[in-house]
């Protein structure tokens, strides 16, 4: 079933109102500057009830008033109850349109019935208005409480699942960020003590108005204090990112190293996601995704113990690259992985969240993850 929430209610019912102005607010907030163009239509913020939590339903309790200019030299010529019968004309015409927008086989949602209420008044807010007050119970399909929901912790051999809304140490005056808590289950956090090179936490304007860290480019990083949770000698991981500047310069988000010549990555180059292993014999492989990196994607990386590498992209196709030299008996339990940095190369880049597995999900595995990201993000 398709999701409707409260966005995209008020997306439609304001797109439905052809006649005047229109406003997502309060009443007391009417024509507060004197500017409005009328008719004007407000829509009050709802409260709403999920009857059945297993129904993935919510009931919406709209009050949406509807004002018209009601003048001094106006009622010498025109009566209250014509006046009011016109707004209202108006009022049903917008409501029948709403409908209309959801009257395919596909419902995402419709009136409750018995739920439309109409009441007068005259001389309201903050010039001489006549007004409609109209409420109404709306049931749109919402993501609640649903059984079917798939996380990243419902599949064994997590490891790593660092998310920018939860577990997030920061300073409230400077949004500098001390500590990211892993939410694996299996401690893998990840730290910075140096105020200077920690990067910093935003609550929104992320992917989908969600929380964020952001890295500097220039010195920012968090780093676990123990050993890289990879043991295996496969793994799969998938992110939540974007490239904050332009730039060909490598931007690591997250980076495994062996020793001093023998390195993984995921992260940013040349403008596009990016994954690199060098084998450290001479054997290495790169893969660059299609899509610009200057908006938020959902990267898939997965490496498998034949050697071979390879690189998803918001859910789409692969591209993959044997690596010379890693296979059954590579492991990666020699060093630490690291957040926004690779060596001395920093990323300047937003976070929004890093999952990754010991082992190589199965394909219905990788879609229901990349489905979560999706679900949350709204990204593809």
């Amino acid at each position: 079933m398709a999701i409707t929430r409260l966005t995209d209610l008020i997306t439609v019912f304001e797109s439905k109102w052809t006649y005047g102005d229109v406003k997502f607010g309060y009443e007391t907030e009417v024509n507060q500057d004197h500017d409005a163009k009328y008719p004007l239509m407000l829509i009050q913020p709802p409260s709403s009830i999920i009857p059945l939590i297993y129904d993935g339903r919510e009931e919406y309790e709209f009050e949406i008033n509807f004002y018209n200019l009601y003048s001094q030299s106006a009622q010498s010529v025109v009566t209250l109850q014509k006046r009011w019968d016109n707004l209202q004309d108006l009022a049903m015409e917008w409501l029948d349109f709403v409908l209309k927008n959801y009257q395919d086989s596909t419902v995402q949602a419709y009136l409750n019935e018995e739920s439309v209420e109409i009441e007068r008044v005259k001389e309201v807010a903050n010039d001489r208005l006549v007004q409609i007050k109209m409420t109404f119970t709306m049931s749109a399909f919402t993501k609640c409480f649903r059984p079917v929901s798939k996380y990243p912790s419902d599949y064994s051999d997590l490891v790593i699942w660092l998310k920018a809304d939860s577990g997030v140490t920061f300073d409230i005056p400077t949004q500098r960020v001390s500590a990211w808590a892993d939410q694996s289950g299996n401690s893998n956090n990840v730290l910075e003590s140096t105020a200077a090179n920690q990067p910093l936490r935003y609550g929104y304007d992320g992917a989908d108005d969600k929380s964020y860290l952001f890295f500097d480019g220039t010195n920012d990083k968090l780093e676990p204090s123990g050993n890289s949770p990879i043991s295996a000698t496969g793994f799969t991981a998938f992110m939540v990112a974007k490239q904050h500047t332009a730039s060909t310069d490598l931007q690591p988000v997250i980076s495994y190293r062996k020793q001093d010549t023998s390195n993984f990555y995921i992260g940013f180059k040349n403008n596009l996601f990016h994954s690199y292993i060098d084998a450290g014999d001479g054997g290495n492989t790169a893969l660059n995704s299609g899509g610009d990196s200057s908006t938020y994607k959902i990267y898939t990386v997965q490496f498998k113990n034949t050697g071979e590498l390879r690189a998803q992209l918001n859910g789409g196709g692969w591209s993959s690259n044997t690596v010379t030299g890693w296979d059954t008996g590579i492991v990666f339990n020699e060093a630490k992985f690291k957040i926004g940095v690779f060596k001395t190369t920093h990323a300047k880049a937003d976070m929004g969240e890093i999952i990754v597995y010991n082992r190589e999900l199965t394909v219905a595995e990788i879609a229901d993850v990349t489905g979560y990201l999706n679900t949350k993000y709204k990204i593809y």
